[in-house]
């Protein structure tokens, strides 16, 4: 039987190994220095390492001088004596050494320092192998991780470019992005051309930097020997790596290019959906070719740029396009109000073709009077700018007709909601007697106007209002209430959309106070003041659109006109007949009648009452100044009752049937005239012309 264990345990004669054939097996040689006697001994393996045969060595190390250079001989004779001066038990490095054919081929030594007790170095052992494969691999290493941090810039800069390139809307934002220091200059690009192809050539659109521009290269047909031209010709980029290549391709260009110092040039043809749109060129002054990991990095930029300028082109024809639909709904000229200065500003908002419904309007009335609108149809589209011109025009001729402030906007609102839309307005609308100054303002869900005094001083004027145009027909909600304000000479009326007011996450309540703050600080002149207020707008920028009416009342030196004011009243509204009595006090006392205000305010108070008690409805008052002849100042009430009043004698304890003997008391001439379905009873005085 086998003893297995005693089998297992055997071991062969010549262990353990000794150190020189495992040396060897690594392909190191081992030396022994003695620093006594100066000798340098070396095995087999060391010879090989130093391409030398033993009759060829003496023993000493000045005699392997002729194998390593003397730089490197230097180098490592003062590695050693450092080692051994400072105390270190051993050092290493690598040389390079010279062979036998004199080619250099690089070596690896490392030393161990034996001293005796007294730290004094007595002999040094080591090996010395060669090292020429294992550095060849390091500094494959590093030179591929060298190409690798290369090509991560560069894909860093597309990355970088790209993202930048998704915020550019337009053309000039994507030239810029390009030129921006962020942009292509980390490619080591010392100058950039691109143009846009047009009808079949190529506009130049950007160039640089200073100074770098051909002349005669601005515009240039595709069938030209430019190299802009070719890369669009052919869909095929074009890779210039030498000046020498550049003057033999390109000979009608490259003699403007010879100041600029380029070495090599790139360039690509700008296409989308297979049809080129330009061309794009980067010079350089420190380039002398193009890896082809550098050529896939510029097309794929290419490409991306290309995408960039056709989003950009898309955005400004849209954004033309949008434009002209909404000025082309917008009043084409503002007409020359007499006794009134009148700005108008319109910003559209950022977004392409989302344009908005917002509007304004100046109309001009009878009697010296002006109709100031300023609305918004709500959304962001070709649709609301449709709606919008569209219930400009009603609004217009509903005010234009005649029609009270209040029915003005009750109409334009049966008209939008029975419109085939689903949107709604808001509007506010303001008829001003410029011969008074007293001004009718009627709101539907837009925000408060303003009023800026002479001095600067500017306040919110609160307006009761009622529901956005559409929606009060649809809920059956027409009343608008009518607020009477007086504009003195030299006080401006300011309307705008909510586009000037409001700002993401503030409260609107916020934004008319820096509004009212920004008007009261704002320049004088009016247009200047209109024009501050929208630079303000555009500054802060915002996908909302603006509209801006400013209407001042001028002076006493303004031309005057015959004034005339209307008030609806509705039964059971004490606040509307409060609001007429006051636009009759406030009219009498500025057309000069003065002396005989009470008359008239009691003559007109007997007329309202009657026609609200007798006719159980609304009725609407206008005040009148007649010219020709004596100055008069006429009174109507028109009521919806085709009922004719009649003059009598009240009772001795009557309360009624004294109005009409009033009126006659007190009026130089009163009467009766019918109305279709209704009648107007109305009374004059005559009144002196104005100091």
């Amino acid at each position: 039987m086998v003893d297995r264990g005693a089998s297992a345990l055997s071991l062969p004669d010549d262990w353990p190994a000794h150190p020189d054939p495992i040396l060897a097996l690594n392909h190191m040689g081992s030396f022994d220095w003695d620093l006594d006697s100066g000798l340098f001994h070396m095995d087999a393996q060391a010879y090989e390492v130093f391409d030398l045969r033993p009759d060829e060595y003496d023993g000493h190390p000045s005699s392997l001088a002729h194998r390593v250079p003397g730089a490197e001989g230097h180098r490592l004779d003062a590695l050693v004596a450092r080692a051994m001066k400072d105390g270190s038990e051993n050092y290493g490095t690598y040389f390079r050494l010279r062979c036998r054919d004199g080619s250099l081929r690089w070596t690896h030594t490392q030393g161990y320092i034996r001293r005796d007790a007294t730290g004094r170095p007595r002999r040094i052992v080591g090996i010395v192998r060669d090292a020429t494969q294992e550095l060849n691999d390091i500094l494959s290493r590093q030179e591929q991780a060298a190409q690798d941090e290369a090509r991560r810039r560069q894909t860093n800069v597309v990355q970088l470019t790209t993202a930048a390139l998704a915020h550019a809307r337009t053309v000039q934002d994507v030239i810029d992005v390009l030129k921006d220091t962020h942009g292509l200059t980390h490619l080591g690009a010392a100058s950039l051309v691109m143009g846009l192809v047009e009808a079949g050539r190529i506009r130049l659109i950007a160039e640089g930097p200073e100074g770098s521009f051909v002349p005669g290269t601005d515009v240039t047909r595709i069938d030209e020997p430019y190299p802009m031209s070719e890369v669009v010709r052919t869909l095929t980029p074009r890779f210039i790596e030498s000046p020498g290549e550049f003057a033999e391709r390109y000979p009608i260009l490259w003699p403007h290019l010879t100041g600029l110092d380029i070495t090599a040039a790139a360039y690509l043809p700008l296409i989308v959906e297979a049809r080129p749109i330009g061309a794009m060129g980067l010079l350089y002054n420190d380039r002398s070719g193009f890896s082809p990991e550098d050529r896939n990095v510029l097309i794929a930029l290419g490409s991306s740029i290309a995408q960039s300028l056709q989003r950009a082109m898309f955005y400004e024809q849209e954004k033309d396009l949008a434009t002209g639909l909404q000025q082309a709904m917008l009043p084409r000229a503002i007409p020359r109000v007499p006794g009134a200065d009148v700005a108008v500003r319109y910003r559209s908002g950022s977004l392409g073709r989302d344009i908005g419904g917002d509007w304004y309007d100046v109309i001009p009335l009878p009697g010296g009077r002006v109709g100031a609108v300023i609305g918004d149809v709500q959304g962001h589209d070709t649709h609301a700018a449709a709606v919008m011109g569209q219930l400009r025009i009603v609004l217009k001729a509903y005010a234009t007709e005649g029609h009270t402030p209040a029915t003005v906007m009750a109409r334009a609102s049966v008209f939008l909601h029975e419109l085939d839309t689903d949107r709604f307005a808001t509007c506010l609308y303001a008829e001003a007697d410029l011969s008074t100054g007293v001004v009718q303002v009627v709101r539907a869900g837009h925000i408060d106007p303003l009023i800026r005094r002479p001095d600067g001083t500017c306040r919110r004027v609160s307006v009761e209002g009622g529901l956005p145009l559409g929606l009060s027909a649809e809920f059956g909600r027409l009343e608008y209430p009518v607020a009477t304000v007086e504009l003195d000479p030299g006080h401006t009326l300011v309307l705008c959309t909510d586009g000037l007011v409001e700002q993401p996450g503030a409260d609107l309540d916020d934004g008319m106070r820096a509004l009212t703050a920004l008007i009261a600080t704002g320049p004088e002149d009016i247009r200047d003041l209109a024009d501050r207020l929208i630079d303000v707008a555009e500054e802060r920028g915002g996908d909302d659109d603006v509209a801006l009416l400013l209407l001042r009342r001028l002076g006493p030196g303004a031309p005057r006109a015959g004034g005339r004011l209307q008030q609806h009243v509705a039964l059971g509204d004490a606040e509307a007949l409060t609001e007429a009595r006051h636009m009759i006090r406030t009219a009498v006392r500025a057309w000069g009648a003065r002396d005989r205000a009470d008359e008239i305010e009691l003559a007109a108070d007997e007329l309202i009452t009657n026609a609200l008690i007798h006719t159980e409805g609304s009725s609407v008052v206008t005040l009148r100044v007649l010219s020709g002849g004596d100055r008069r100042l006429r009174v109507d009430v028109e009521d919806s009752s085709s009922a004719l009043p009649r003059r009598r004698e009240a009772g001795e304890s009557g309360v009624s049937g004294r109005g009409l003997l009033l009126v006659d008391l007190l009026a130089d001439q009163w009467g009766v005239e019918a109305r279709g379905g209704g009648k107007c009873v109305w009374c004059e005085f005559v009144v002196p012309e104005p100091n």
